[in-house]
């Protein structure tokens, strides 16, 4: 392979890289209003403290997340029990984190819960897809390719 078609293979890598980071995005802005909608109707509607709105909230938008990452952003055809556990790994420490210091700034320090919600879903977003996209389905991305996807490439 000379120089030009290295240089060409980078540029088509990078750009599937960049669209891949652009997908998981779209996705999980996707996931934030499921997030967000939920949380809103158990904050409003039935007045429960911050800490099970906002934790049946993030569930509902990891299992949507997950399911159209892995298909559509990541492309994965890995174990989808051993993904889910590596997902439930990063929520383990993730989740106790944010519910207990957002609670703690929502009903100990009175910042308002939307925002620390906001600032929780900004917080997921950056480390999700880290996470997913080196360690959960590290060395599987594009397994799953579709003959006519492969085709195209």
């Amino acid at each position: 392979m000379d120089n030009e078609q290295k240089g060409k293979k980078i540029k088509s890598g990078k750009l599937k890289e960049f669209l891949r980071v652009l997908k998981f995005v779209g996705f999980s802005v996707s996931a934030g209003v499921i997030e967000i909608v939920v949380f809103t109707l158990l904050n409003e509607l039935i007045g429960w403290p911050y800490w099970p709105c906002y934790l049946i909230a993030l569930v509902m938008s990891v299992l949507w997340n997950f399911t159209f990452n892995r298909k559509f952003t990541f492309k994965s055809a890995n174990n989808v029990p051993i993904a889910m556990l590596k997902v439930a790994a990063y929520y383990a420490v993730f989740t106790p984190t944010t519910t207990l210091f957002g609670n703690y700034l929502a009903e100990t320090l009175g910042w308002n819960a939307y925002l620390v919600t906001a600032l929780n879903m900004a917080l997921n977003l950056s480390t999700e897809y880290l996470y997913q996209r080196f360690v959960v389905f590290r060395g599987t991305i594009d397994t799953n390719v579709k003959k006519e996807d492969k085709a195209n490439e």
